[in-house]
Parts: C-alpha cells; structure tokens; sequence
C-alpha cells in the first residue's frame, strides 16, 4: 500500500464536483440553509488527524515504537495510516461537493437572495474539507518510518 497520490485526490475532487453539480442543479431548492457550521465537523476531524499525526510523529523519531511501557504500537501506526488513507479520499470528495455548491451559488449571489446568504457556509465547508485533506495527507506522512541513515548492511560490524 504506497502513499495516497495527490492527483488522484484532485481527479476524485473533480469528478464529485461535476456530478455534484448536476445534483446541485436538480436539487437545491430542497437544500436546507448552509450555515458556517456547516463544515465545521470537517475541520475537527483535520485538528485531530493533524495532532495524532505530531503525536505519532514525535514517538517514532524518539524510537518510541514497539510493544509496551508507553510505546506506540505497531498496529495503531497502521491504522492510522489507514485513517489516514479513508480521510483523504473521504475530504476529496467533500471538497469536490462544496466546489460544486460554490459554482452554482457564485453566479446567483446578486439575483437570488438565498444563494447569497448560502454562499459564505459553502465556503467555509470547502476550506474545512481541504484542511481535512491536508491533515489526512499529513498524518499518512507521519506514519513512515525514518530513513536508516547508515551506509553499512544490518548485521555488519567494525
């Protein structure tokens, strides 16, 4: 399982922007007010993915990783690599939907009054997903294990 590739991201964001327009199109007026707590679960989700990120980052650069006295297990790497992985694919999405209400109520702000007073919520749900994305990409970042930094093979000695 290699990294989760920025432009896959993109292109899922993309693609949930284009089909969520056409949603957006068909069913907007059906839609609740977007307020700027709209997204705001998103940003949570991020803060909590970036800390567990600094978190396990800090354990395995200090050699804290291995099985009891107030090491970090193995497993619980793993699957927060595996959070990790959910998270963003999860974010780019939702970034793709929030773009997609955007670029249906951009347009509309001066004409529909509704569309105007949606507008800041669907921005601040969109920034929310692509910290959400970040903090995703971060954690998984912080999940590797450091480089071995000596030229010599295991085993060998002077």
């Amino acid at each position: 399982m290699g990294p989760t590739r920025k432009r896959d991201l993109a292109a899922a964001a993309i693609a949930a922007a284009v089909v969520g327009y056409v949603l957006v199109l068909m069913t907007y007026r059906y839609f609740p007010p977007l307020t700027v707590w709209t997204g705001m679960s998103l940003a949570a989700v991020g803060i909590a993915e970036a800390g567990w990120g600094r978190h396990i980052r800090a354990k395995i650069s200090d050699g804290e990783i291995g099985v009891g006295g107030g090491r970090l297990h193995p497993l619980a790497v793993a699957r927060s690599v595996v959070i990790a992985k959910a998270s963003a694919w999860m974010g780019a999405v939702v970034l793709g939907w929030w773009i997609a209400v955007l670029a249906y109520l951009i347009p509309r702000r001066a004409t529909v009054r509704v569309a105007g007073e949606d507008t800041a919520g669907a921005v601040v749900a969109a920034l929310c997903a692509l910290a959400l994305v970040a903090a995703a990409l971060w954690l998984q970042h912080c999940c590797k294990s450091p480089e071995d930094l000596s030229d010599e093979p295991e085993g060998v000695t002077d």
